[in-house]
């Protein structure tokens, strides 16, 4: 079992990995496009929303179609940074091993 001197010092260094992951993860940029590229988000990797453009032609839709777009953008989004950000940091911690603890 590594001595805790070796466990601090991987900590140190995960901590340290940590956050030049976040500040990569904050400039990746994720572009998605629904409605056929009538709705567009762009969000970082950090979840940070950047943008959102709407073509005018699709808001003369009716109000619910737009809605529904939209909202199917903002979740499809959220959910491809969660999956780029919790990808990456997995590779960062699971550096750290200490047997018996996880």
């Amino acid at each position: 079992m590594p001595g805790v001197g070796t466990l601090l010092k991987q900590a140190q260094k995960m901590q340290r990995s940590i956050e030049a992951l976040q500040t990569q993860l904050d400039a990746k940029e994720i572009d998605v496009a629904t409605g056929g590229g009538a709705v567009k988000v762009k969000i970082s990797a950090s979840g940070k929303f950047r943008s959102l453009a709407l073509d005018p032609e699709f808001l003369k839709e009716d109000a619910k179609t737009v809605a529904d777009t939209v909202l199917a953008a903002v979740q499809d989004a959220a959910k491809q940074a969660k999956d780029c950000h919790d990808a990456e940091m997995q590779k960062v911690t699971s550096a750290l091993q200490v047997p018996g603890l996880f």
